[in-house]
């Protein structure tokens, strides 16, 4: 595939605004990576546009958890859930190291759902999934399964099983396989207006963020799957619109709550589902879920109202861990791109997560839809735009990642190799060869490798520090004060693959750590 990075960028900007594309895709969360890749896959001459950096958005703020959506089967979902549980089961068998089983339990205290009702959803979810996957545990038992569980008012718990992942990796690992068979990506690219010509869209306009230049680009079709923003380039405004919902998390180290499965209950305060759970060695509590009120093009944080509620929520079920603010390692919120009808709002908590298509000649906007089921979404979205690109969609059902050959990493443990792999896939080759440069020596607490680093600064299209520390690896959120006291080894290593002369590197230091303090630490 050769050099991604900001060089290649900057050579190849003018040459692929020169090109006629089949489809250019809008956005470059999960669902715009997934459409990119099966385009690709159908051998459509394919491009993406995304406005700041990949997963940038909800796809790299989520609550990292690949699931069926076992609450909507209460709401009536049946179809959503069973289309999720077998997308789970299937990322679950191409990607591991990536996508990973994760055993939940659901402790019963008395209320609402009690272990009769939750077994017979569960008893649903599994019909649906084609496997049982769930068992009850008596108090007894269930102190050996989750140590240091609150027993007050405590009958018991269910366990049942999901999966979590790394949802940014998550995105990388679907674009390179887009781009290994033919697509193509760029970040920095803010779409400001469509072309449009005798009622038909014909391409688009975009700023490049990085040089402030501007470029046009002409397609025989838009795939737009930009989240949160659907609304910004729609011209049919219509009943339904985008209800952005903000999902808020707090992440605590792992030896400071350690936890082999994730605790789900509902929060006394509302009723919500919220979350404990493991998670890149550290432990995560989440999620919120309620409007977001702020500007979209910033990185949206965390109020100290939801640090309150989730606290409340961890001490509801760890009351003798004391987990306090002093505590905490960081935060980050995301911004559901919830569908909503009309202006009688519901509760956020009540609004389905169905996902809608909004079709124009020349262009369908994907709005909704989970990380779960991007493969199904990009399918749906393809076969609404294969009239309008003049190209053939072959059905079929073939995996979203090839398979990697472990023996590129002969000298890491297996437990490595398989981290690896499912992170990086068709890249592990290059990536090898920073393995044997580097060896196996970990950043700090956390499981990624210097090597890691150096080959997103390399060959990840990092265009600026938060990229590489927030998204490519996850060392912001994984270590103290967002990798602060790495970050002079960081410069070392990553300042002359990126490119930086010591102003640049400087200016990115400060802009970084200002936004980490800003929406991924706590409020002061």
């Amino acid at each position: 595939m050769g050099a991604w990075n900001a060089e290649w960028r900057r050579v190849a900007l003018p040459e692929l605004a020169r090109q006629e594309w089949d489809l250019i895709v809008v956005g470059g969360g999960i669902c715009g990576a997934g459409i990119l890749r099966e385009a690709a896959r159908q051998g459509w001459k394919c491009l993406l546009l995304e406005q700041r950096d990949f997963a940038w958005g909800t796809s790299s703020r989520s609550s990292k958890m690949v699931h069926g959506g076992l609450r909507y089967i209460a709401k009536g979902q049946f179809g959503l859930t069973r289309a999720s549980v077998r997308e789970r089961q299937r990322l679950l068998a191409e990607a591991p190291g990536l996508v990973e089983p994760l055993s939940f339990v659901m402790p019963h205290r008395g209320g609402f759902p009690g272990p009769r009702v939750f077994g017979g959803l569960l008893a649903v979810y599994d019909a649906l999934a084609g496997r049982r996957n769930h068992l009850y545990y008596p108090l007894q038992q269930l102190r050996y399964l989750v140590p240091g569980l609150g027993e007050e008012g405590l009958l018991g718990g269910t366990r049942f099983f999901d999966a979590v992942t790394d949802d940014a990796r998550l995105v990388m690992r679907v674009l390179g396989e887009a781009r290994g068979e033919g697509g193509e990506a760029l970040n920095g690219m803010r779409v400001t207006t469509l072309q449009r010509e005798q009622g038909r869209v014909t391409g688009l306009e975009a700023e490049d963020l990085e040089s402030g230049k501007r470029f046009s680009f002409r397609a025989r079709t838009l795939a737009v799957a930009t989240g949160a923003w659907a609304d910004r380039l729609r011209t049919a405004q219509g009943a339904e619109h985008i209800r952005p919902l903000r999902g808020s998390h707090l992440l605590l180290p792992g030896w400071r709550l350690p936890l082999a499965h994730a605790i789900s209950f509902m929060h006394p305060a509302d009723g919500r589902p919220v979350f404990v759970f493991p998670w890149e060695g550290a432990t995560v509590i989440g999620t919120t879920d309620l409007d977001h009120a702020d500007g979209l093009d910033d990185d949206a944080r965390i109020s100290a109202a939801e640090v309150d509620y989730l606290l409340q929520a961890c001490a509801l079920q760890f009351p003798a861990a004391g987990i306090g603010r002093a505590d905490l390692l960081s935060s980050w919120a995301g911004v559901r791109p919830v569908v909503s009808e009309g202006e009688a709002r519901l509760k956020p908590s009540d609004e389905k997560r169905e996902h809608v298509l909004w079709v124009e000649p020349g262009c369908v906007t994907l709005a909704g839809g989970k990380l779960t089921t991007f493969r199904l979404l990009a399918l749906e979205v393809l076969r609404a735009c294969a009239s309008f690109a003049g190209r053939h969609l072959a059905e079929g059902d073939g995996p979203v990642f090839q398979p990697c050959a472990a023996s590129a990493l002969p000298a890491l443990s297996p437990t490595q190799r398989l981290r690896l792999l499912g992170r990086h896939g068709r890249a592990v080759a290059e990536l090898a060869r920073w393995v044997g440069e580097l060896g196996s020596e970990r950043v700090g607490t956390t499981d990624t490798l210097w090597a890691e680093l150096a080959w997103a600064a390399e060959g990840e299209l990092v265009l600026h520090l938060d990229d590489l520390l927030l998204r490519r690896t996850r060392l912001g959120l994984l270590l103290p004060e967002g990798a602060r006291a790495e970050l002079p080894r960081i410069r070392t290593l990553c300042q002359p693959l990126l490119g930086w002369d010591d102003p640049r590197w400087v200016r990115e230091e400060a802009d970084y750590l200002a936004l980490w303090r800003k929406s991924y630490s706590l409020p002061e």
